[in-house]
């Protein structure tokens, strides 16, 4: 994970140039600069989730070189066998994307579902 977060620190400080570089010479217009100011921050967010992994888990048989195909053998991790939560989460984002266009009281709906779905599928499996 460690390459990949560089490599994604890298692109981090490549749309921090292209904004600050964009805003200063583009004058009054705001949608440029919040796109790359955007761009910047999604790709810090991914390189610092890399960079934690890496540091909780150590290194992983893909960064070694001399590493073996059977190296990674094994159990990768815990997937769940069925849950309700992500037609939830599905359902509530439907309902707040259609709240955005009626109102807002249909946007609060949607979003409470959207959010007890999300906390659903977190928490719904938390004692492995």
């Amino acid at each position: 994970m460690k390459a990949e977060a560089y490599l994604f620190g890298g692109v981090a400080g490549f749309f921090f140039v292209v904004g600050l570089g964009y805003a200063l010479s583009s004058g009054p217009e705001p949608a440029g600069v919040a796109a790359l100011t955007v761009s910047c921050m999604m790709a810090a967010v991914v390189s610092f989730f890399c960079a934690m992994n890496h540091r909780r888990r150590g290194a992983r048989p893909e960064d070694d070189r001399r590493a073996e195909i059977m190296d990674r053998a094994g159990r990768l991790d815990f997937f769940p066998p069925k849950s309700g939560y992500p037609a939830l989460t599905a359902l509530g984002a439907a309902v707040a994307g259609l709240g955005i266009v009626f109102g807002l009281w249909l946007f609060l709906i949607g979003f409470g579902v959207l959010i007890a779905g999300a906390f659903g599928m977190v928490f719904e499996f938390n004692d492995r």
